[in-house]
């Protein structure tokens, strides 16, 4: 039942902290990062996944953090953002990545296009007392991608192992 709760609340719960964090202070700490990849070799040893497995997800996890580390090295994304997308991809493994990345530029296009909008016009006066608004508002700053990284997840995340290996007899009230 502990590993069921694990595997429903974990991976959730730090992409949406990610997300949040990233909104609000437009960084994310490496914290999160390491939290992510510690719950998914926790979760991996306790659930029993085979070290073949394991490595292959590591092999996700390594790909995408290569890429997104040059992505962060030609100005494209932050390196909390790079980092969250590394960890992220070793829940999902090669067997959802693809659906991930896409989701997450899907995402991450929109968010784009309604913060580029968002940022030509002037805030409303009630709203401009709100440093996290200001920062987002601001032209000069980036976009805090790790909203769209942690959409694109919660979206993939239920047709994933995690959530199909859940007993779900435990959660039902009598």
């Amino acid at each position: 039942m502990i590993l069921d709760v694990a595997r429903l609340l974990l991976f959730p719960a730090l992409m949406a902290f990610a997300a949040a964090s990233d909104l609000f202070t437009m960084t994310i700490s490496n914290r999160v990062s390491l939290a992510l990849a510690a719950g998914f070799l926790a979760l991996a040893i306790l659930s029993g996944m085979a070290p073949s497995d394991i490595l292959s997800h590591l092999g996700a996890g390594a790909t995408v953090l290569a890429v997104a580390f040059v992505c962060f090295a030609m100005g494209w994304v932050g390196g909390g953002d790079a980092k969250v997308a590394a960890s992220a991809a070793l829940w999902f493994g090669f067997g959802h990545l693809l659906n991930y990345l896409v989701y997450a530029s899907l995402f991450g296009g929109a968010l784009t296009l309604l913060l580029l909008q968002f940022r030509q016009w002037p805030l409303p006066y009630p709203l401009a007392g709100q440093a996290w608004l200001l920062r987002l508002h601001a032209k000069e700053t980036g976009i805090p991608y790790g909203i769209a990284l942690a959409i694109g997840a919660l979206v993939v995340y239920p047709e994933t192992e995690w959530i199909k290996a859940v007993d779900l007899t435990h959660f039902v009230i009598r």
